[in-house]
């Protein structure tokens, strides 16, 4: 199950011509898709991207109602190649995926589909997890679109905009026979707002129409000498095309074009930025009207000569907004304008940092010190907002002691590291590894895309490398060598498995007879990108194939040593499984399949139920642990061995005691784990398991009274003698 569902929403999908539409941007994308009679749509589930595919899957009867084929893709790179449909056949399609992780994967597939050029529309839909809150190598999707010349949209992030370069991007395509790729910042993912629908389209042009009448044109296809071709037509034919219908149909904006003798031009996904920073600073309104010319960038590339020589004349300065290094966009406006023989003098990287997120106090910092040096009038007698006034003096004691409070704070103030979710099985993992580093020492460890990479932070600090997605034990194929019986430990999840990891390091490492050893975390779902399926989950599903077993398909392509632990919490199964594989004298490659399920998922399904059953009246049990404070002896190692949100301390109720003791607090969801830790790590016997009974039957509220009378009496006699030895 996915981690939120869209089953409400879809309907919003159905609304015909002139109506309006109020919702989410992922789903105004939804919309335009069928609004553009797309004939399909493929991709691969991944932030900020991973509700698309929750909304396509939750939409299923309304797509297939419009003929429309929806696939979740097995990678980025098997989304990108669905995309060979619209080579030789008017079918418009769109796949969806996030970036640049994902586009790192799709680059060959894109590669080969941009040299041949499309007949129908395609559309590449790529999240741009790029900032503060991304969980990616920092990396922007221009690149890809430079180096293998399809055309890069960045709508303003608002409801028309995402819509209009859906509809736009399809036609840009077939205009110019060119993938076109549409960049969606994760806000943009998610502004709320509203647009007028127009009614779905079934394609004129059907799948079925392309399966019963097969059509072949071998200069499409990327062999010598058509690829030649191809890299002369993309030049003089479809650069050219693209850029008459980025003129024609406007799809850069021109706001204020001569209000002043200065500019500022920028990328669409940063208009809202902008705008925000010159409404700050007096020089715009909350409804786009500006004093200041603005250029906005909606096709980011190609770059249009022509408009940037018409925005650019007669002002003595632009400000070039570009999130990200390298500065593309700065580097070719400089060229063009000089070229054109246009002197204005381009401010970008010199005002803005070179790298990181453009948020909005960056973006006002940068705006006012622009206007400042062209205008200074313009905000004379305005205070300044305090993201744009000078970085304060570092105070000293004796100075403001405000600023002195919260520096001597920060320096105080302990990170902390994101880590798993309060019961997830995954934790159990990593505990018995560091249980079992006491008895053998440590290992090289290399890691993979997914939750259980929060294991190289602390309180676990595994793990060295992770090279991609499904990458883990390809990280560690060069630590094989029989100089030494010391072996390696590599960690995948069960997405990553599925998505690239039962190739290129499963089948690699039997290959090369690797004698290392594989984790494959199995918590049923793709949990890293939102709860989606993938083939060995255990959840039935209605239009995808699960319940295809991880230890199936590794025996299939030769592993011979493979252990499946059906339940992570036992810390005793796991670490005498991990045990067993790095101590047996068997040579080969190991494989141990770590199964339980994602507890947030779990909790998603669970916590509805049990409040269906409390409301109806039924006994319902819930465990919960808890830790003795007077037996506990502040040690805290069950929160160094688990590291669970749930775990945190206290003060000491004893008077003589001063260190704090643990506690577990009401977030705890029963899963056992600390409780196995004290069990397994030989600590204290603290810890004690409660059942929270909700509408108690009368044999429960009988056994409460009799174990309260008991253990009254028992108190009772303890203070009398307490009182006795006190006399």
């Amino acid at each position: 199950m996915a981690e939120r569902s869209f089953a409400s929403e879809v309907t919003l999908l159905r609304l015909g011509e002139g109506e309006e539409f109020r919702g989410e941007g992922i789903l105004a994308v939804t919309k335009a898709l069928l609004q553009s009679g797309v004939s399909y749509v493929a991709g691969y589930q991944g932030a900020p991207i991973s509700h698309l595919m929750d909304v396509l899957t939750d939409a299923n009867d309304i797509l297939r109602d419009l003929g429309v084929r929806f696939e979740h893709s097995a990678s980025e790179a098997t989304a990108t190649a669905t995309l060979g449909a619209s080579v030789n056949y008017p079918l418009r399609g769109a796949v969806t995926f996030k970036a640049t992780a994902g586009t790192n994967v799709a680059s060959d597939a894109l590669a080969n589909l941009a040299s041949g050029g499309v007949t129908g529309g395609a559309l590449l839909i790529v999240g741009e997890d790029y900032g503060e809150g991304s969980s990616i190598m920092q990396e922007r999707s221009h690149a890809f679109a430079m180096k293998s010349q399809v055309w890069l949209l960045d709508p303003r992030p608002n409801l028309p905009s995402i819509v209009n370069a859906v509809e736009q991007g399809f036609e840009l395509s077939e205009a110019s026979n060119t993938p076109v790729m549409l960049e969606l910042r994760i806000r943009a993912c998610h502004v709320h707002g509203s647009f007028t629908a127009k009614a779905n389209k079934r394609p004129a042009f059907t799948l079925k129409d392309a399966i019963e009448s097969p059509v072949r044109d071998v200069n499409r296809i990327v062999l010598p000498p058509a690829s030649y071709l191809h890299e002369q037509e993309k030049v003089s034919r479809r650069w050219p095309a693209a850029v008459q219908f980025i003129q024609q149909r406007g799809l850069n904006e021109f706001f204020a074009e001569d209000a002043q003798d200065f500019g500022i031009v920028m990328q669409g996904g940063l208009y809202n930025a902008v705008l925000r920073s010159l409404e700050l600073l007096g020089l715009a309104d909350a409804f786009g009207n500006s004093k200041i010319p603005l250029y906005v960038l909606n096709v980011t590339y190609p770059l249009v000569d022509a408009e940037f020589s018409r925005f650019c004349a007669g002002k003595r300065a632009i400000l070039l907004v570009e999130e990200g290094q390298p500065d593309f966009i700065e580097q070719a406006v400089n060229s063009m304008l000089r070229k054109a023989d246009v002197q204005t003098r381009v401010h970008g990287k010199d005002l803005l940092p070179m790298a990181g997120e453009y948020t909005g106090s960056v973006v006002l910092k940068a705006v006012a010190r622009f206007v400042e040096k062209y205008a200074p009038q313009l905000l004379a007698g305005r205070e300044l907002p305090l993201a744009a006034r000078p970085a304060p003096v570092p105070a000293l004691p004796g100075g403001d002691p405000k600023v002195f409070a919260i520096q001597q704070a920060t320096a105080e103030v302990q990170p902390r590291p994101p880590s798993f979710c309060t019961g997830c099985p995954e934790r159990p993992i990593f505990t018995a590894m560091k249980l079992l580093e006491r008895e053998l020492g440590q290992h090289h460890v290399s890691c993979d895309i997914g939750c259980h990479l929060f294991s190289i932070l602390p309180p676990f600090n595994i793990g060295a490398t992770t090279m991609g997605y499904g990458l883990g034990w390809a990280g560690a194929s060069a630590f094989n060598t029989k100089e030494t019986d010391q072996r390696t430990i590599s960690i995948m999840g069960d997405g990553g498995f599925w998505h690239n990891g039962l190739t290129s390091s499963v089948g690699n490492a039997v290959f090369n007879k690797s004698d290392n050893l594989l984790l494959v975390v199995d918590n049923g779902y793709s949990a890293a990108t939102g709860g989606q399926d993938v083939l060995s989950s255990r959840a039935p599903n209605a239009i995808r194939s699960t319940n295809n077993p991880i230890e199936k398909a590794v025996r299939g392509v030769g592993v011979e040593w493979v252990r499946t632990v059906s339940n992570t919490y036992s810390l005793t199964q796991m670490r005498d499984a991990l045990r067993e594989a790095l101590t047996t004298k068997e040579k080969g490659p190991k494989v141990i399949v770590a199964s339980s399920e994602c507890m947030l998922n779990k909790q998603r399904r669970v916590k509805p139920q049990i409040k269906k059953r409390i409301a109806a009246g039924e006994r319902v049990v819930r465990e919960r642990f808890g830790i003795d404070p007077d037996t506990c002896t502040g040690d805290h190692s069950c929160i160094r061995l688990s590291g669970c949100p749930s775990l945190t301390v206290k003060p000491n109720p004893d008077p003589l005691r001063r260190d704090p003791v643990a506690t577990v607090i009401d977030s705890c969801v029963g899963c056992g784990l600390c409780g196995e830790v004290a069990h397994a790590a030989v600590l204290c016997p603290s810890f004690y398991r409660a059942g929270i009974i909700n509408n108690p039957s009368r044999w429960d509220r009988f056994r409460q009274q009799v174990r309260g009378a008991v253990i009254g009496w028992l108190q009772a006699r303890i203070e009398r003698r307490l009182e006795g030895l006190t006399a």
